[in-house]
């Protein structure tokens, strides 16, 4: 009994192993294709798929997006895609925002939390398509 219990626990975690993988294949190739926009992915799939709390969702997508935000922003500066003249402004924006919102995420509640994004997601979404 103990045993069958302890097969079942093994496997949940290479499943739940082999979808973290995948969220963050899919979270890097997004990432890395249009420069930016992983966490509109990785938010999700962390909350539906591998049943993450929202706040933690949002919190492990910006520890993830950093470095590979970081990784890319090299590899576009690299290739002479970065515009200095545009990028550090937007740089400073970014951190100072940044900051601002992790500690709004610490104070906000899980419900404003899900409310935000998806707004976000939608006026994001149908900019794209409209604008």
């Amino acid at each position: 009994m103990k045993e069958r219990q302890e097969k079942r626990e093994v496997k949940q975690v290479k499943y739940k192993t082999l979808l973290s993988v995948i969220t963050g294949a899919i979270s890097g190739f997004i990432n890395g294709l249009f420069g930016g926009g992983g966490g509109m992915v990785v938010v999700p799939m962390l909350t539906k798929f591998l049943k993450y709390h929202s706040k933690n969702s949002h919190a492990t997508a910006i520890l993830i997006i950093l470095p590979l935000s970081i990784i890319s922003g090299i590899l576009y500066c690299t290739f002479g895609k970065f515009n200095l003249e545009v990028g550090v402004p937007v740089t400073i924006g970014i951190v100072v925002g940044g900051a601002v919102g992790a500690i709004l995420l610490s104070k906000l509640s899980s419900k404003w939390v899900i409310i935000i994004f998806s707004v976000a997601m939608a006026v994001a979404g149908g900019k794209m398509l409209f604008f």
